[in-house]
């Protein structure tokens, strides 16, 4: 009997769009050399891993191809998916997660778009770290360091779009990764971004919730504003909600299965 995967294509209504996440429900934990090499074999930006608590409870673990993370937001969200699409969770239940980075929350709407209540990684203005501006071949209009990335905002939103950097460089710069952002050009979104993280075995990924936990509290103090939409420019794109509180945003997004198979090893 083998372990059930789902693939589930996160901030994106439609299939082939957003960022793909596997997610596999299991009924223990076993060891962390297995979960690493499931996610490898998938060979997607994350894998998520959940246990069952008592009650709608759950424990949840991100894995990269190389690593595990301490936050992922696509991942969340497909895993989410995942419960109320198979009948773990109510429609109408919460689902609520334990993880490295606390207690995560996820509500599903009436229209199937979800709602995640994350915390905020803001970014602290810095210097440019040596090699950066090199790496994406720009000029750099601000920079700051979160807690995983270096946030750098770019002069124009059409600047970030067509960005091609040198991964190998980029893979030196002392972090998670890089997110580049830029005002939108366009009106129904407030800005712009893309995410190389090369470092973590992600050279870049399609639509990244935990960089708009950094982006939020970015883009609503320059803005003015606590609700905003972003787009992330990547070749399969996708938009994500964002609502800045205090020290929490939550996001918001669609979601899509586009498979479901089994691990037999």
């Amino acid at each position: 009997m083998g372990i059930e995967v789902q693939v589930v294509d996160a901030f994106s209504a439609v299939p082939f769009a957003g960022n793909p996440a596997a997610v596999c429900v299991l009924s223990e934990w076993p060891d962390v050399r297995w979960m690493q090499s499931v996610a490898g074999e998938m060979n997607l930006s994350e894998t998520a891993f959940l246990v069952g608590r008592a009650g709608d409870a759950w424990d949840l673990r991100w894995f990269t191809p190389t690593l595990e993370v301490d936050l992922c937001g696509h991942a969340t969200l497909a895993a989410a998916h995942v419960l109320w699409e198979t009948g773990r969770l109510s429609p109408d239940s919460a689902a609520h997660f334990h993880t490295r980075s606390g207690s995560l929350r996820c509500h599903r709407h009436p229209s199937g778009e979800v709602s995640m209540d994350f915390p905020v990684r803001a970014a602290r203005v810095c210097d440019v770290p040596a090699g950066l501006a090199a790496a994406l071949g720009a000029d750099i209009r601000w920079c700051g360091r979160s807690a995983d990335d270096f946030l750098v905002e770019l002069p124009h939103a059409a600047i970030v779009r067509r960005l091609d950097p040198d991964l190998a460089r980029l893979a030196e710069i002392p972090a998670r990764g890089v997110i580049v952002t830029a005002a939108s050009d366009q009106g129904d979104h407030d800005f712009v971004s893309r995410f190389f993280a090369p470092a973590a075995g992600v050279p870049e990924d399609p639509v990244t919730g935990s960089t708009h936990c950094t982006l939020a509290p970015y883009w609503g103090s320059k803005l003015g504003r606590n609700r905003m939409r972003g787009w992330q420019a990547s070749r399969r794109g996708g938009s994500v909600g964002v609502e800045w509180s205090g020290d929490r945003v939550v996001l918001t997004g669609a979601a899509r299965t586009t498979w479901r198979g089994e691990l037999l090893a």
